[in-house]
């Protein structure tokens, strides 16, 4: 019990030293920024930076905090977070991410605890809530990559009319990053000012397909590097990879139409039993209570949370068709 106050109370605080630490950070960059905007503005050059070296490399920042910054860089999950942060269009930083995941799991504990007395359960529930936030990230990535996806055909639709009326595959990237709607024309921006800036193509496009690790996508870049090696008609390919792209759509929304069922019964069967397990302890909290506080009532808890997940995965697996 002192254990668990203890932790509950260095949670707290990590968390407001935490954000003191980013305002401090934050207004202080910002301060920077604005000094350095306004030397350049006239013309003016400090001189206790005349000899000194410029590094132009980029900076990882994953956390505001200097010390967690360094201790994050040498992890290796660390660059995996903040990537699907980049790709979630989301602009919070490594650190941020992590407290909030741990600050699910302490708080949702603790208080489970304290109700319950049962301290696997309660571990068990904080675990399972502190994959909340990277639930949230896994979801903001795909509804963005769906959306990448459906504008797709018609920004290729564009760079084949700018190609077949005699532009370069470059000029037509360019038109597509200037004209498409995001994420599409953010990612073609970033292409287009690697390469023009002396990245090699095939690096730029090989960065792209990372940060947007779509299977069209994918086939798009291959046939551009295939066709500035042999040759080729470009422009025509750019077609038949949107008309396809077209067909997939049109296969998966009827897919889903036909799986619509399946995943509402899905859905319903996994939420059933929470949802009445809930209800009958706010009725009766004295015959729900006895499903933690004697031992066949914790074994029948932790079989029928195993076997909902099971159900789960087994109905998801049913319904969940790759087009």
């Amino acid at each position: 019990m002192l254990a668990l106050l203890v932790l509950v109370f260095l949670a707290v605080f990590v968390v407001a030293v935490l954000l003191l630490s980013a305002g401090k950070m934050g207004s202080s960059k910002q301060s920077e920024r604005t000094l350095a905007t306004l030397h350049a503005a006239l013309a003016t050059i400090r001189p206790d930076t005349t000899d000194q070296a410029v590094d132009v490399r980029k900076q990882e920042l994953l956390s505001s905090v200097p010390w967690l910054n360094r201790w994050l860089l040498g992890m290796d999950f660390a660059p995996r977070l903040r990537l699907l942060l980049y790709q979630a269009n989301l602009k919070w930083t490594v650190s941020a991410l992590l407290l909030l995941c741990f600050i699910c799991f302490a708080i949702p504990a603790y208080l489970i605890f304290l109700r319950t007395d049962a301290i696997v359960f309660s571990l068990l529930i904080g675990v399972a809530l502190s994959s909340v936030p990277l639930i949230y990230v896994i979801q903001k990535r795909t509804m963005r990559f769906n959306k990448f996806e459906q504008g797709l055909p018609e920004t290729l639709d564009l760079m084949v009319s700018a190609m077949r009326a005699g532009h370069s595959f470059i000029s037509a990237l360019d038109l597509a990053a200037n004209e498409a709607p995001d994420p599409i024309g953010k990612e073609f921006r970033i292409c287009f000012d690697e390469q023009n800036y002396g990245l090699e193509l095939k690096t730029a496009m090989a960065n792209l397909s990372t940060r947007v690790p779509l299977q069209d996508l994918k086939i798009i870049i291959t046939a551009t590097l295939i066709q500035k090696e042999s040759g080729g008609n470009l422009a025509e390919v750019f077609d038949k990879a949107a008309y396809v792209i077209r067909e997939r759509f049109r296969l998966k929304r009827q897919i889903m139409v036909h799986t619509a069922q399946g995943r509402l019964t899905g859905w319903i069967l996994s939420l059933l039993p929470v949802v009445l397990g809930i209800a009958l302890y706010i009725i009766s909290p004295d015959t729900m209570s006895l499903l933690w506080k004697r031992p066949i009532g914790v074994k029948l808890l932790y079989a029928s949370g195993t076997m909902t997940i099971i159900g789960a995965l087994i109905i998801r697996k049913i319904v969940r068709m790759d087009v």
